[in-house]
């Protein structure tokens, strides 16, 4: 990752008037079984998705939507779509396991280290400055997914 100094003048300005929200931390649910017997899902916030998905968009305030990625699929299909300016994407479209370690998943599940990968993992595009409608609308549809997939964990790579 670059830091601060590497960024050109106009985007360290940025940077520096940019209002960040503050958000406290939300307690955490213990697990309900031992992790070699959960089902876990991967959630990114790092705007994959398979081709012949719409792309994320890139409205102000940010695309609030999200894309199911199936078990399965083959991580080079992927595009990425999170706008470039926001962080490095260069790891991620060499390697998409480094956002979206389903891969590594399916290794762990092999291993039985958990007990299973779930069918269907969730995408979402970050730095959505304007959450309202991601809290609101999305998130729910996202929860409900997950419970219909029996998910006991889930992995969040945010970037």
């Amino acid at each position: 990752m670059a830091s601060l100094s590497d960024l050109s003048l106009r985007d360290r300005i940025w940077y520096h008037r940019y209002s960040f929200r503050r958000v406290e931390p939300l307690v955490a649910t213990p697990l309900r079984r031992p992790l070699a017997d959960a089902r876990v899902a991967l959630v990114t916030s790092a705007g994959l998705h398979q081709p012949d998905h719409e792309p994320f968009g890139h409205e102000k305030g940010g695309d609030w939507s999200y894309r199911v990625i199936r078990r399965g699929t083959t991580l080079e299909s992927l595009a990425c779509t999170h706008p470039s300016q926001a962080w490095d994407r260069s790891g991620v479209e060499s390697d998409a396991n480094v956002a979206f370690p389903l891969d590594r998943l399916e290794e762990l599940a092999a291993a039985g280290t958990i007990g299973d990968v779930a069918p269907r993992h969730i995408s979402f595009q970050g730095s959505i400055t304007a959450p309202g409608r991601l809290v609101g609308r999305t998130a729910p549809a996202v929860a409900e997914i997950l419970a219909e997939d029996h998910v006991d964990a889930v992995l969040l790579t945010p970037v």
